[in-house]
């Protein structure tokens, strides 16, 4: 939930202030402070690297530096700035998390709150005969929009997976199976994710004047960050993480093993190691170093939500510190980091580079003994039962939902009575869970902390009532809860708790300084002005920005 500057400025703020250039209090909505000229950094970049690690908090940063105080990470962290108490979007998922660090806006601004939402104002997927359908359709940009979702390729049909992967095409959206995405009623077209996005990204800012752009991330609908114009990424790399992993036992997607995602890491990061050379991912064109690329890190998010992988325990072995999965995972990604380090250096890219590094989302809890597994698929059908039989003849009350670690409904009927029947009835159920041990462990209220319905869902988002796109409810569960139906999962997130929303955010390399802790409360939709900043470019290009007057960061 985005809030509105003014935001304070600490003592490390202020230093930077005396250095000159960006201010904590240097906001969009200024033109003065937008400038490229007077305002900007006296020396700016001409690369910007920017990674994002799936789940990894502040806090798991801040142990990791401590106990390994040479590492990369730790070189990054006491080497530029670090922003000690970044939030990222709410809901907390990957979705909107990225969109947000790439275009500044928040979800009700980007139009995006999940990565598997709905509209109301859209026709199903598959709908060929528009006149008279009814709207109504699940927004689904995951891997059900490959053409082919059990594949790494995500249906090239490249030989040799998975070690041929480099050969990827840059261009994902032609592995978009068109049948599966939602119809716009008014043209009876498909409606693909980046013409879904309601704003323009930091990739289409950057094309237009003249740079080039790069990005790998987990699955195709990635192609999200081509913004409104469709052309913002050049070279858009994305094996798709929960495809069948080959060389694991059936069924195992790259996400059920740890070690299996450290191996798909692998492959974002040698494209990565390409581009810095100065070619496309695959390594058969030379296309220059991009202006802005990076990468999204998985493998901490599979160690914190596995119960055990490798023999290792997963999560967390009490409140906030890491177990021994974890901890090995974050050594591994502390490697591919210094490996990015070292070819910068390398490549003599390193005094012109600046290297951003967050997360997309939190994951929650970090607190093993909090964990209360509940089965959200009873509760639903329950709701839509309990709806059945106070409106003879009515069909399901739910159109939609996606429950992680937060609970959104989407309603058919989306009427004042209908949003608070849904909210009572939620908040009136009680039932058994199972804890971190699978014991049971009882929950009431749905599991639920609090619950937004109808026009105050819309006011929670900044939206107004009736908004085709926004949850009819958004429950906050209490800390803890993970809707899942198993015992498979000791984390999850999407919700608005700390572990959730608490990431690291530091900036480092090429027009920052060295050594400085910001204190003071920033967000992570900051990192899409900052960038623009660095390049020399005008951070109010960004329709979000205009929109939410959204900061540049405290650079310099």
């Amino acid at each position: 939930m985005f809030r509105r500057p003014v935001r304070p400025v600490t003592a490390a703020a202020a230093a930077l202030a005396a250095v000159g250039g960006l201010t904590a209090t240097a906001t969009a909505a200024t033109p003065a402070a937008t400038s490229t000229s007077a305002h900007s950094p006296a020396h700016v970049a001409r690369h910007v690297l920017l990674l994002s690690i799936d789940g990894l908090h502040q806090s798991d940063l801040a142990w990791y530096v401590a106990r390994h105080p040479k590492s990369a990470l730790a070189r990054l962290a006491t080497g530029g700035v670090e922003y000690t108490h970044a939030r990222t979007t709410d809901p907390s998922d990957s979705f909107p998390g990225l969109v947000g660090q790439l275009t500044g806006g928040n979800p009700g601004t980007t139009g995006l709150y999940y990565d598997d939402g709905y509209s109301s104002a859209l026709l199903p997927a598959g709908t060929t005969h528009c006149a008279g359908a009814k709207p109504g359709a699940e927004v689904d940009f995951t891997e059900d929009l490959d053409r082919n979702k059990d594949s790494i390729d995500a249906g090239q049909g490249l030989a040799g997976l998975p070690g041929s992967i480099l050969r990827m095409t840059g261009a994902a959206r032609g592995l978009i199976d068109p049948s599966k995405l939602p119809v716009d009623p008014k043209t009876c077209k498909p409606v693909y994710p980046h013409s879904y996005l309601k704003v323009n990204t930091v990739f289409n800012v950057v094309r237009k004047a003249g740079l080039r752009t790069a990005w790998s991330d987990k699955h195709v609908a990635y192609e999200i960050l081509n913004g409104p114009s469709g052309d913002g990424v050049q070279d858009l790399f994305a094996p798709e993480i929960n495809s069948q992993a080959i060389g694991y036992p059936a069924g195992t997607d790259w996400t059920k093993d740890n070690a299996a995602t450290e191996q798909y890491d692998g492959y974002k990061v040698k494209a990565v190691l390409n581009e810095i050379d100065g070619y496309d991912h695959g390594r058969t064109h030379r296309t220059g170093t991009p202006a802005v690329f990076g990468m999204n890190f998985q493998s901490v998010s599979t160690a914190q939500k596995l119960p055990a992988s490798e023999g290792l325990t997963g999560g967390y072995v009490a409140k906030g510190v890491p177990g021994p999965l974890l901890a090995k995972n974050l050594a591994f990604v502390d490697q591919e980091v210094g490996a990015f380090l070292t070819e910068l250096r390398k490549q003599h890219l390193d005094g012109n580079t600046t290297v951003i590094l967050s997360s997309k989302h939190g994951q929650s809890p970090t607190d093993p003994k909090a964990l209360t597994r509940i089965d959200d698929g009873p509760l639903l059908d329950g709701l839509n039962a309990a709806w059945k039989k106070a409106h003879p003849g009515a069909g399901d009350l739910v159109a939609h939902s996606v429950d992680d670690d937060a609970m959104l409904l989407w309603l058919n009927d989306r009427s004042q009575a209908a949003t608070a029947f849904a909210k009572a009835y939620l908040l009136a159920q009680s039932g058994t869970g199972n804890d971190i041990a699978g014991k049971a462990k009882p929950f009431t209220a749905s599991g639920l902390k609090t619950l937004y319905a109808g026009a105050a869902a819309a006011k929670y988002f900044h939206v107004k009532a009736g908004d085709s796109r926004v949850p009819d409810l958004f429950g906050i569960a209490r800390y803890g809860v993970v809707y899942t139906g198993g015992k498979s999962k000791i984390a999850e997130h999407g919700g608005a708790h700390a572990d959730d929303l608490d990431v690291p955010l530091v900036v480092s390399g090429a027009a920052t300084p060295r050594g400085v802790r910001v204190s003071g409360p920033v967000e992570t939709t900051q990192i899409a002005p900052t960038i623009l900043r660095l390049l020399g470019l005008n951070p109010r290009s960004l329709d979000a920005v205009r929109v939410e007057h959204t900061a540049t960061l405290p650079v310099r």
